[in-house]
């Protein structure tokens, strides 16, 4: 972030580690994602999220723009909706209709947002289930913005 004032690695808190983020990604209860519209505009929309290990995964009518956008153009962002220490994902999302995956994120859906769903809930043909592998991840402390900023990156052929 040039002009920032941003320190080195060593600097101020130094870089974060990776398990910092993960634990904000699981806890987070609102994730926001942003998709590009058909024509190249930007197009945000808040979700409930899942992380799981290395996937962070949300649901979303079948027809609704982000899910029509991400079917036509897969790369998008997600990040928390703590703007004070985010966590920003940049990544590809991926639609998943497979039983033991609608199965997973179900049981992660009903254990975090204590809801009761079935995995009926989740049919491709009525509600999209999307999951959104990071290729680069980017977060920061409020308390250290010059010191903290730390980038991930991932292997792309995921």
């Amino acid at each position: 972030m040039p002009g920032y004032g941003i320190g080195g690695p060593e600097q101020g808190s130094g870089l974060l580690h990776w398990s910092w983020a993960a634990e904000r990604l699981t806890a987070a209860r609102n994730y926001w994602v942003v998709s590009v519209w058909p024509d190249g505009r930007p197009h945000t929309m808040p979700v409930w999220g899942m992380w799981d290990d290395s996937t962070l995964w949300f649901t979303t009518a079948a027809q609704s723009r982000k899910a029509r956008n991400l079917r036509s153009d897969p790369r998008c962002c997600v990040t928390t909706e703590d703007a004070s220490d985010p966590v920003i994902i940049e990544g590809v999302a991926r639609f998943a209709t497979d039983p033991v995956t609608l199965q997973r994120v179900i049981d992660l859906m009903n254990a975090k947002y204590r809801t009761g769903l079935s995995v009926d809930f989740l049919d491709p043909a009525q509600n999209a289930t999307i999951g959104v592998r990071p290729r680069r991840v980017f977060s920061m402390l409020h308390s250290d913005f010059t010191g903290s900023p730390t980038r991930w990156v991932f292997d792309d052929e995921q």
